[in-house]
């Protein structure tokens, strides 16, 4: 990497959950990183207004509405990204959906997959739209969202440790497939962040009594602000980062090391 030069200078990023919390920052860090972006959230009205705070500040975005459950939408959101910047160099998978408080036995079959549906297979719809995109332009960087729920059962319900968890797996499962086409693919074990899926889940009744304090179990004893967990993703798509691959890169303000 040049000395000075922003970290994704002349990259085609898009970034899933990009509505808000950690997907909004990203798009805005990736920006300043001097990255174009391409932004993807199911909650049209919000994510082009990240796109166009980012513009403002002049940088390259475009949003695209779309939900990663649905196969067409990625395929969609890989298309624009080549249609309006060349090609796309990196992508960051984000999007989720957690729930948290209710015993295994007593969740609704409609919660587990939905869990599922947005969690694991939203990554694997994002992967098979982005992957021949990259295979066209010679080679690229994944970063798929997975959790400290990915490596440990957490506070939250069975169906996100189960989808965080395979997430993992599908991550290195790609990146072992892709690896000698020029392809890394990496995943981020995230700790408790201040975004609207953590308010929710602070707000469940039966969590809050079981005492789990998100973000108290950790080193920093706090929650992660939505950039620091972008400014990893950024990292890992970058050049810098051009030796790793197949990793699940611990982001989780040492929740993980006790």
């Amino acid at each position: 990497m040049t000395p000075g030069r922003p970290a994704l200078s002349g990259k085609v990023a898009l970034i899933t959950g990009a509505s808000s919390g950690i997907g909004a920052a990203a798009g805005r860090h990736f920006a300043d990183e001097g990255a174009a972006v391409v932004l993807v959230a199911r909650r049209a009205a919000q994510v082009e207004e990240v796109a166009e705070r980012i513009r403002k500040d002049g940088g390259r975005a475009v949003a695209v509405p779309g939900d990663v459950t649905r196969p067409a939408d990625m395929e969609r959101a890989v298309a624009t990204a080549v249609d309006r910047f060349g090609r796309l160099d990196c992508a960051f998978n984000n999007a989720g959906h957690a729930s948290a408080g209710t015993l295994l036995h007593e969740l609704p079959d409609d919660v587990f997959d939905r869990t599922l549906d947005v969690n694991l297979r939203g990554v694997w719809n994002c992967l098979r739209a982005q992957i021949p995109a990259m295979l066209e332009s010679g080679g690229g960087a994944v970063v798929n969202s997975s959790s400290v729920a990915g490596v440990r059962a957490t506070a939250a319900s069975a169906p996100y440790v189960a989808a965080k968890h395979a997430v993992i797996g599908l991550t290195r499962a790609a990146a072992a497939e892709y690896g000698e086409h020029g392809i890394r693919v990496n995943a981020l074990v995230v700790g408790g962040t201040d975004t609207e899926m953590m308010d929710a889940l602070r707000s469940t009744t039966t969590a809050a009594a079981a005492g789990t304090g998100f973000g108290s179990q950790g080193i920093q004893r706090r929650l992660a602000d939505p950039v620091e967990i972008a400014r990893a993703a950024a990292w890992l798509c970058s050049d810098a980062s051009s030796f790793t691959t197949g990793t699940a890169l611990a982001v989780d303000g040492g929740r993980t090391a006790k």
